[in-house]
């Protein structure tokens, strides 16, 4: 069907779905992801869908039939109101406990509910990555009566998963007491070992989508009247804050008092579908009725008495068997000091994708274990993250002899391409990428004037100018939204108007020696590769070295940087700046002049 890639996580990984399925004689693999949109659905959770995305990939690059599905959690109970989400006050209380699909979306929002409203971020950043999947409504399935059979069995086997439960609830009371005894607590927000400086705001959603599922804390079941895996919701209040006080196995007859505003009614689970399975029990029974064989994880659902280990045992009174399902690390970000659509939450996908060609997102989760986390950079790091994308695509241009590692050539090759309806398929790419910190640069000295910026940019490479703007996006709109919309004000660059007269006065002659030599050579040498010469050139000149040669000396070394600093004081009043190259480029070579010579 497709070029397969070369051996990383998720060729192992596919390997392994593979074989199990052929094992159990299955024809078509199912790989699951499951996301509540109980809030900004942020990059962690993207985790949760890009993983299967990539090993479901990678099995149809082979050829095997494979689906992957979107389980959305939208029948989980609306838990609290999240703090700093426009549109949300206070009053969003009054729905606490009813499905998230009977909670109004936040005011101005043009969706019917809650849950559409926090689903459709996260289906643009699917398109515009090329993750295919095949949606699920569990408040669809449920008031459909989908799952009335399953719902049926496990009140028949109650008994069963309560004793079940009951192992794992002691070693939960077990663990959460040595954790309190050790003081060794997790912050919900992670990479590389070091917790990120979130408000307690951005602390508050992260902890509210790692869940996975938002029903991922509910209770079990477990109630003084005896255990009862389904949960009703009041058919007054519409909240769950309901207990079953009775149920007949004969007749199907269960009987609910509701502790919100006090109306008890008795219902037929022959009929009734206003209620839900308790989270534990509900997972477990969907691998079976889905036939999930690959469903990651996050940690919270992967610690003793969570639902991904409790579900090894449940699933089997489903006639299933628990999916292959590693745990996945969280993501942490860097550089977040200024954030736009996610207002009041960590950042979300399409966050990412403002200032991240589709590729660059999918390479950062491609390249990294599911089991290792990493940082999400918004800050300076974006501009190295281009530096070692832009390096890898020049390696596996090069092809066998470009020094690209297997992995990284997988990582790539996944990052840039998708297995999809009628085969593989390219994601769109910019068709000059140009350095991103040399677009910004030139975004940042033009302020944002975009025509200015592409001429500046074509006389990068006069041999081969730019003709139009398309050819550079979406990358110059990224390093646009960054520079504008991400980098501080202080660290932004703006050319002096008019000579620093004092600071020319002051020069001795050998710095005005220095400006003559690059003043006289701007003509000759007016392009980036001719302009980086110049500025290297000009110190050694001065000392009477051929400006070709190579020379590893302390003192050139120090001349190079005192005048480097000294343009950038004459140019844009700093100490340092855009590269000198791009800076004199965007500057112009007139304004250039005027502003290194005095008088």
């Amino acid at each position: 069907m497709g070029t397969v890639a070369p051996e990383d996580w998720v060729t192992r990984l596919a390997d392994e779905v593979i074989a199990e399925a052929t094992a159990r004689g299955i024809d078509t693999i199912v790989c699951a992801s499951g996301i509540s949109p109980s809030g900004p659905i942020h990059l962690g959770n993207f985790r949760e869908l890009i993983t299967p995305h990539l090993v479901a990939d990678e099995i149809k690059r082979r050829g095997v039939s494979c689906e992957h599905i979107l389980s959305w959690d939208d029948f989980d109970r609306f838990r609290r109101v999240p703090k700093g989400l426009p549109g949300v006050d206070e009053s969003w209380e009054e729905h606490i406990g009813k499905p998230l699909t009977s909670v109004p979306a936040p005011e101005g929002s043009p969706h019917a509910n809650w849950a559409e409203h926090f689903k459709a971020p996260l289906l643009e950043a699917m398109a515009a990555t090329g993750i295919e999947v095949r949606e699920i409504s569990q408040t669809e399935q449920y008031r459909a009566g989908v799952y009335r059979e399953q719902v049926l069995h496990a009140m028949r086997e109650r008994g069963v998963i309560d004793t079940v439960l009951g192992r794992y609830r002691t070693l939960e009371v077990a663990a959460e007491a040595q954790q309190r005894a050790t003081g060794k607590g997790r912050r919900p927000v992670e990479a590389g070992g070091k917790p990120q400086k979130l408000t307690e705001e951005q602390v508050a959603a992260a902890t509210e989508a790692e869940r996975g599922s938002g029903a991922a804390t509910e209770d079990d079941g477990e109630g003084t009247a005896g255990y009862f895996p389904f949960k009703p919701f009041c058919s007054v209040c519409g909240t769950d804050f309901t207990t079953v006080t009775a149920y007949d196995d004969d007749s199907h007859e269960l009987t609910y008092v509701c502790t919100r505003c006090g109306h008890a009614e008795a219902v037929n689970l022959d009929t009734f579908t206003n209620g839900k399975l308790v989270w534990k029990v509900d997972w477990p029974m969907r691998w079976a009725h889905e036939r999930v064989l690959f469903e990651p994880s996050g940690v919270d659902h992967q610690s003793p008495g969570s639902s991904f280990v409790v579900g090894k045992d449940l699933a089997p009174l489903f006639g299933w068997q628990r999916p292959i399902g590693p745990m996945y690390a969280f993501v942490g970000i860097a550089g977040m000091a200024k954030m736009s659509s996610s207002k009041g939450g960590v950042p979300i996908p399409n966050d990412a994708l403002e200032v991240m060609e589709p590729q660059v997102l999918r390479w950062l989760y491609a390249r990294r274990r599911p089991n290792q986390s990493f940082d999400v950079a918004f800050g300076p790091e974006l501009q190295r993250l281009y530096d070692e994308w832009d390096a890898l695509a020049r390696k596996v241009e090069a092809g066998p002899d470009g020094g690209a590692q297997p992995g990284d050539l997988a990582a790539h090759l996944r990052a840039t391409t998708v297995a999809s309806t009628g085969g593989v398929r390219a994601l769109p790419t910019t068709r000059r990428p140009m350095p991103f910190r040399t677009i910004a640069s030139v975004i940042d000295i033009t302020q944002g004037d975009e025509a200015q910026a592409v001429r500046i940019l074509s006389d990068l490479d006069p041999d081969d100018p730019i003709v139009s703007t398309d050819d550079l996006r979406p990358r110059l709109d990224c390093a646009e939204r960054w520079m504008l919309g991400y980098v501080p004000a202080e660290d932004r660059t703006i050319v002096r108007d008019e000579p620093d007269q004092d600071l020319l006065a002051s020069l001795d002659e050998e710095q005005r020696e220095s400006l003559r030599l690059l003043v006289d050579g701007l003509e000759e040498h007016w392009s980036l590769e001719g302009l980086t010469h110049l500025v290297y050139a000009v110190p050694k000149l001065q000392r009477g070295l051929d400006p070709e040669a190579k020379v590893k000396d302390p003192e050139l070394s120090r001349a190079q940087r005192a005048f480097f600093a000294l343009l950038y004081r004459l140019l844009v009043s700093k100490d340092t700046g855009p590269r000198l190259p791009t800076l004199l480029l965007a500057v112009g070579a007139d304004r250039v002049r005027r502003l290194l010579r005095a008088g």
